[in-house]
């Protein structure tokens, strides 16, 4: 059985599974979940009724949350685009990284996008306040941290960029990156132009209309 993702092409953690798997040019299945795919929503809360996308089938072998999918991608199906480094402790470093973007980017920014759903106790006003203050706080730290990179960890794109790129994507639209920041926002930009994120924000744009802070006209 070929692999198979269920995801939605909006959703950043899926996009952060399809940029690996579109760097390693990888065959797939895509197995939308939507109103219109009931079959894929079902097959996905069997296999996890947490409620949470995405999930890699491979076989009859599950995996699920986006780091350990793109780690046992590399372990069971390696390509010529390493994403995680051999050395140890380089490997530490962008793992420490992929963190920071998953927990202090698109955490923050999913605050703001929660309390505009409702999914939250706080005020869409409140949620955006909060989200804006932990992002710039962020936004100061990713300035300092990549001064004199490509990539998020150095010369080669890696699992951190995987990371990097749909928190960042997502998060300038909830809080847009100051001009006091130029190194985060060429950073944004090149990994904007980069084909596998590019691929996979192009296969998203239909669905701009349901960020609920609004999509910018613009990316």
């Amino acid at each position: 059985m070929a692999i198979a993702l269920y995801g939605h092409p909006f959703s950043s953690y899926t996009q952060k599974v399809l940029i690996a798997l579109y760097e390693n040019d990888m065959p797939f299945e895509f197995r939308c979940i939507g109103p219109d795919t009931p079959q894929h929503v079902t097959e996905w809360l069997r296999r996890w009724p947490l409620r949470k996308f995405p999930l890699l089938l491979d076989g009859e072998r599950q995996v699920v949350e986006t780091s350990i999918i793109i780690e046992y991608l590399q372990l069971k199906h390696p390509g010529p685009v390493r994403l995680l480094p051999v050395d140890p402790m380089a490997a530490l470093d962008v793992r420490f990284l992929d963190r920071f973007f998953d927990l202090h980017v698109m955490e923050a920014m999913q605050i703001a996008v929660d309390s505009a759903l409702g999914r939250v106790p706080v005020k869409s006003e409140e949620g955006l306040v909060i989200a804006r203050e932990k992002l710039e706080r962020a936004y100061a730290w990713l300035e300092g941290e990549l001064a004199g990179r490509t990539w998020g960890a150095g010369a080669d794109f890696t699992l951190a960029d995987c990371a990097a790129a749909p928190s960042l994507f997502y998060a300038d639209w909830t809080h847009q990156i100051p001009d006091a920041y130029p190194v985060l926002r060429a950073y944004r930009t090149r990994l904007l132009a980069r084909p596998s994120f590019a691929r996979a924000v192009d296969e998203a744009r239909p669905y701009r209309p349901l960020f609920p802070l609004g999509a910018p006209d613009r990316d």
